[in-house]
């Protein structure tokens, strides 16, 4: 099965037209972080998530981590996917899913050592997907995602084997290296930024190539 493709860092209406042009299946719209690229305001993000069709997923990125701030976050941004990008330390993703029953849960987990495949398992419990990524929340300044780096796929291919929940694989994906990253972690869904983007643009060529080389798989 052709996994799906979540364009990152979208800025603009023109850009989110041009990723769901090519074949994207969601969006992802990032929130105020502590580092990385792609940051907009929440009243941009709105703005985008007004004019997707329903079909799109819109993931509203934020680095809240209390239950409460993501739900008041939401509230600005009215997209149908909240992607939590840190560690959720006060409230429960229950709360989330008692107060918005109808929006979906992705939690990022940045994939750095053995340990991560534990903390993916465990939280595939309550959420809606889990998104493996390459930051590092531990460093003075918090990397969050965004890093264009690859990280330790074996480690990702574990966690898609146990996860009760689709598994998006994100960090340094390209149209050189897409198939080899099919191939070894049989992800439900493919996330990039920087990989289709040129001097921070969304790059229709690098679009076309990447899209190109997944159907060709």
């Amino acid at each position: 099965m052709t996994p799906r493709v979540k364009i990152c860092c979208i800025n603009s209406i023109e850009e989110a037209r041009m990723a769901m042009q090519f074949g994207a299946s969601a969006l992802g719209l990032v929130a105020n972080m502590p580092s990385g690229p792609g940051i907009i305001s929440d009243e941009e993000i709105l703005a985008i998530a007004k004019i997707i069709p329903p079909a799109i997923a819109t993931f509203m990125l934020t680095s809240e981590t209390s239950a409460n701030e993501i739900m008041l976050h939401h509230q600005r941004t009215l997209t149908n996917t909240i992607q939590i990008v840190d560690e959720l330390k006060k409230g429960t993703y229950q709360q989330i899913r008692t107060a918005l029953p109808a929006i979906k849960l992705v939690q990022v987990i940045h994939v750095i050592d053995e340990s991560s495949i534990d903390e993916a398992i465990r939280i595939s419990d309550s959420v809606d997907a889990l998104l493996l990524d390459s930051g590092n929340p531990n460093l003075p300044i918090k990397e969050l995602g965004g890093t264009g780096r690859v990280h330790n796929w074996t480690l990702s291919k574990k966690i898609v084997e146990q996860s009760k929940v689709p598994v998006f694989l994100a960090g340094g994906l390209n149209a050189d290296n897409v198939q080899q990253a099919i191939d070894q972690v049989q992800p439900f869904g493919l996330d990039l930024c920087s990989g289709v983007r040129t001097a921070n643009k969304l790059d229709p060529t690098k679009l076309e190539h990447f899209f190109n080389a997944i159907y060709a798989i």
